[in-house]
């Protein structure tokens, strides 16, 4: 009977496997999706090494909206402000970059290759158009994905660069997917002391009052209104750059020769 068990367990398992490879090579947009599932399926895929969607990202649920009034940080930009950008207003190009910050392979493209975007628009080359989600909260479960964001727009009501900062920490210290550290607040304030100067008395009631938490929810509505499936895609004058090579990050000498062969020099 034990054995019945085991073997309808792993039938079952097989089973969802095969549903979502499949799914997976249906489209191309579905490649580029993390991994989020809590399933067995979602383990199994993950010990594969097989990055696609275990969900969609409707922005349903608990990341769909937040109590409170709505308000924008300083220096959003986009619609309705729901855009972060870093760099000269006037660079003749612009690198879009889509994440989530309980992102796995986000992480892994931040911690690898983000010096190199960095760079980019410090030397005018682009600027960066960050478009933030929350998807993996209803995905996974908690709210780590949408503190942290709410968090990152205390940050960036002090400064584009204080935002920066913050994020680059933010991805440095990431949690397991299947954590939701990001979730408890004084995590992040604890994390938020690594960036000099950011933790004003502002900055700490804005993020322990959560008032960019319907800020979020607007910045992940938008999100969600784009083409974009999966996280991280980034973009260079509108042209998807593959920035994901077998689950892993290009390397920094890859990417900045991406950038090159597009802009030209």
């Amino acid at each position: 009977m034990s054995n019945s068990r085991k073997t309808a367990k792993k039938t079952s398992a097989t089973e969802r496997m095969r549903v979502a490879r499949e799914q997976a090579e249906r489209s191309d947009r579905i490649r580029r999706r993390v991994v989020v599932g809590v399933s067995s399926a979602a383990v199994l895929a993950l010990a594969a090494g097989v990055a696609f969607a275990v969900g969609g990202s409707s922005g349903s649920g608990s990341e769909a909206s937040a109590d409170g009034p709505l308000v924008i940080p300083a220096n959003a930009t986009g619609t309705n402000g729901t855009v972060v950008t870093y760099g000269k207003a006037d660079a003749p190009h612009t690198l879009s970059v889509y994440e989530d910050f309980r992102c796995p392979f986000c992480e892994k493209l931040e911690t690898t290759t983000g010096k190199a975007l960095q760079q980019g628009a410090d030397a005018g080359t682009y600027k960066i158009e960050y478009h933030l989600a929350t998807f993996l909260d209803t995905n996974l479960g908690g709210s780590g994905s949408r503190t942290a964001l709410a968090a990152a727009g205390a940050a960036l009501n002090e400064g584009v660069d204080k935002f920066k900062a913050f994020h680059d920490v933010l991805y440095a210290n990431q949690p397991q997917e299947s954590s939701d550290a990001f979730g408890d607040v004084n995590h992040v304030l604890d994390l938020a002391g690594q960036v000099p100067g950011l933790k004003t008395d502002a900055f700490v009631k804005a993020v322990q009052d959560g008032t960019y938490k319907p800020w979020a929810a607007k910045v992940n509505e938008e999100f969600n209104k784009s083409d974009v499936t999966g996280t991280p895609t980034v973009k260079l004058d509108g042209k998807k750059l593959d920035v994901l090579t077998g689950g892993n990050a290009v390397s920094p000498e890859q990417f900045t020769a991406m950038v090159k062969q597009q802009v030209g020099g």
